[in-house]
């Protein structure tokens, strides 16, 4: 493994964490070569890794790095940047990415709600269809507020755990 694994790990440890929490995040829908890829930042002390570092760490190609931070990063779950004095880019996790992650996915929530809407006056309120999609929207909407909600309750705790971000 490279540097990303501090002096004082375990490199065969972290390895096993990253595949163990890649393979979690597989069974819950992201990509494979995403989820590793996320896992290896996740787990690196900087919480950045250049494409060389994370094929190195993960034995995987150049390319399937490139695959998967282009998913990570339509996800807003990590970012890319270049680095200092180069065209080489490396690409850094946050400590926030959930919380980002969840907040962009209220966009998707608008929409849905929207088509949903559109739907129901489309089939009819009091048909089995119309109806169905009226329960789907009034879920969707109810889960929207409670996001709303439960992100901000979580910047509160957030903060009081681990200081002001």
């Amino acid at each position: 493994m490279t540097e990303s694994v501090g002096a004082d790990r375990d490199a065969e440890s972290v390895s096993k964490f990253v595949e163990s929490f890649a393979a979690q995040l597989v069974e819950a829908g992201m990509q494979r070569m995403a989820a590793r890829v996320f896992a290896a930042l996740l787990a690196s002390d900087k919480g950045v890794l250049t494409s060389a570092e994370l094929s190195d760490q993960l034995r995987i190609s150049p390319a399937a790095v490139s695959g998967a931070v282009r998913y990570l990063a339509q996800t807003h779950m990590v970012s890319r940047e270049r680095e200092p004095g180069s065209r080489r880019e490396r690409y850094r996790v946050h400590g926030d990415q959930w919380y980002e992650a969840l907040t962009n996915r209220e966009a998707v929530l608008k929409r849905w709600q929207s088509s949903l809407r559109e739907g129901v006056t489309s089939l009819g309120a009091e048909t089995p269809a119309g109806r169905r999609l009226a329960e789907t929207l009034a879920f969707f909407e109810f889960v929207d507020g409670e996001v709303v909600a439960m992100m901000e309750r979580w910047r509160v705790y957030r903060d009081e755990t681990f200081g002001q971000g």
